[in-house]
């Protein structure tokens, strides 16, 4: 009883692990004796034949479990609803669930480029902002306005209201500007949604060659009724178009 139990605990599992590198140098049928309870001597077992011919070579591993199957990307297609709630969700992750790498530097291009533009024109606008409050106070020590005057000049009272003006305009030009720019990141977030949504819609669409226009000469035979009661026959020589679905 002993031996028994230590051939179905030790014996047996070292021979499952040994047989599919054996089988794999000899590529015969093999024969697997199962328990299905280890208590149950060697009678209780029932063979199994498996013939690995039968079985794709790259299909079995060292442990002899079968490998999961690769997905063949030229048959796939995306799921037009995930495809959107990604594209939704995370900016670009539309473009690469549809496997459409190269949008991406378009894609989060777009948002730098427009992100940059609006914390400039910010900046920008905040800057002006300080220089227009400090040119129109009566206080002589708040002049942040200095920087953005040119080498040389300063301001006094022949020259104070036209710099007024200039700072206002200017601050009034940056904060529409970083507006803008808003607007448009907005702009490029929902054209990637959209481009996530259309990608994936058409990536179903038939384009096989069965969808053709074909345009080909033709011979049209008209007939006409005169006056009299007449049938005349004309025949004319013209284009036919026809599309083939």
């Amino acid at each position: 009883m002993h031996l028994k139990k230590v051939i179905s605990h030790i014996v047996i599992p070292l021979m499952l692990l040994a047989l599919p590198m054996a089988a794999e140098a000899q590529n015969d049928i093999i024969l697997i004796d199962t328990i299905a309870d280890p208590t149950v001597g060697i009678e209780g077992a029932e063979p199994i034949f498996i013939e690995l011919d039968s079985l794709p070579a790259d299909s079995i591993t060292a442990t002899g479990k079968q490998k999961k199957a690769k997905r063949d990307w030229n048959t796939w297609r995306p799921d037009v609803k995930k495809a959107l709630w990604l594209a939704i969700v995370i900016p670009g992750a539309g473009q690469i669930y549809n496997r459409k790498f190269w949008k991406l530097p378009i894609v989060y291009g777009g948002f730098m480029g427009c992100i940059y533009a609006m914390t400039w024109n910010n900046q920008m606008f905040h800057d002006y902002s300080q220089a227009y409050i400090d040119v129109m106070d009566d206080d002589p020590n708040t002049h942040s306005y200095d920087k953005f005057l040119h080498l040389g000049n300063t301001i006094d009272d022949t020259n104070i209201t036209r710099y007024q003006e200039l700072f206002r305009q200017r601050k009034d030009r940056f904060r529409r500007w970083r507006d803008l720019s808003f607007f448009a990141l907005i702009g490029v977030y929902a054209l990637s949604v959209v481009d996530a949504y259309v990608d994936a819609s058409l990536s179903e669409f038939d384009i096989s060659p069965d969808l053709s226009l074909r345009v080909e000469p033709a011979v049209m035979n008209t007939k006409t009724t005169t006056n009299s009661g007449k049938l005349l026959s004309n025949t004319a020589l013209g284009l036919q178009c026809s599309l083939n679905f």
